[in-house]
């Protein structure tokens, strides 16, 4: 007995027919879903906010204000005054900025950046080094320098190379070498600078020594232990398994620095004649902090900042393409 063909049977909604797509869901389900993805904007939206007033809102501020001659004047009749790019014409065309301020802020960032991670490494070797009592007193210790306010830190400095009454002066001068009163290392170029990368690295060192020596850390001693028996020494082992093994650390600790010496501006304002009596020794944050306050040029100021800003946010691009670029490798 012939038997009829089952009626073709009608594909589901979440069949496919013919091409590929997605299952569709009931419209309570796709709500549902809508309420689940918008959900973590939504709890992010306060702090979203408040990170668009405390940061982008000033900053637009600052872009509008170099693009004006804006001075006392304007602040006190709320007019402006557009100039469009003539504040950067002019700042680019100063042969002040190629010449004293731009080596300025690039000769001592690099060289704080340089000796900060020189020495914390050689920090970081000896804490690995030490038995537990003794590297818990040393990691104390450089901590200590690290929790000191940059603003402490940079009198005690001041202290130091008082030409008059200062501990570097009386020392030196007990050795017959100078005569207090006669040398003042503040109103040099490079001796300013010299004071002031010891006081920036001081200051950061513990940083770049905690770090490291985590990283350190994370070093299997087998490692090492195969390279002696191969008869390296320790120079050869430092270049050959430490560094290319903590090489991530080493980037993020060098690029961080590099980012906060680029912008130091207490530990050079603080000291004398770097708040504007001395203009030889001014660097782009300075620079751009004397001109607003002290000569009331704010939109000079403030395309001083931005310009400070664009080479950050170079520095930046730098690092995230770093970090990128290892986590790939990893």
């Amino acid at each position: 007995m012939a038997t009829e063909a089952p009626a073709p049977r009608r594909p589901r909604p979440t069949e496919t027919t013919g091409k590929q797509s997605r299952p569709s869901l009931p419209p309570a389900a796709a709500r549902r879903a809508r309420r689940r993805a918008g959900a973590p904007w939504l709890l992010l939206a306060p702090a979203l906010l408040a990170v668009a007033g405390l940061l982008l809102w000033p900053l637009a501020r600052v872009l509008w204000m170099s693009v004006q001659d804006y001075g006392l004047p304007e602040i006190v009749s709320g007019d402006t005054n557009y100039v469009g790019l003539d504040n950067y014409t002019e700042i680019l065309g100063d042969a002040y900025l190629w010449q004293t301020v731009l080596p300025n802020t690039l000769g001592f960032a690099f060289a704080c950046v340089a000796l900060t991670v020189v020495l914390g490494t050689l920090v970081a070797l000896l804490l690995q080094r030490l038995g537990p009592l003794w590297r818990t007193i040393t990691g104390s210790a450089i901590m200590m320098a690290w929790a000191m306010p940059a603003v402490t830190g940079t009198y005690v400095w001041i202290w130091l190379f008082d030409p008059l009454s200062g501990a570097v002066v009386g020392g030196l001068e007990g050795l017959g070498m100078v005569e207090a009163g006669e040398t003042n290392w503040f109103t040099s170029r490079l001796g300013f600078y010299a004071i002031a990368t010891l006081n920036v690295v001081h200051h950061s060192f513990p940083f770049v020594a905690i770090t490291v020596f985590a990283g350190l850390l994370t070093i299997p001693r087998e490692l090492h232990e195969a390279a002696i028996v191969d008869g390296a020494n320790a120079w050869q082992r430092f270049w050959s398994i430490t560094v290319p093994t903590i090489k991530p650390v080493f980037m993020v600790v060098i690029i961080l620095s590099t980012i906060w010496d680029f912008k130091v501006f207490v530990q050079l304002y603080l000291m004398p004649g770097g708040s504007g009596a001395n203009r030889e020794v001014l660097n782009l944050g300075v620079w751009s902090y004397v001109e607003s306050f002290a000569q009331r040029q704010y939109g000079m100021g403030s395309a001083i900042a931005v310009l400070l800003t664009l080479l950050l946010l170079g520095v930046t691009v730098v690092y995230i393409r770093t970090l990128f670029k290892e986590s790939e490798e990893l």
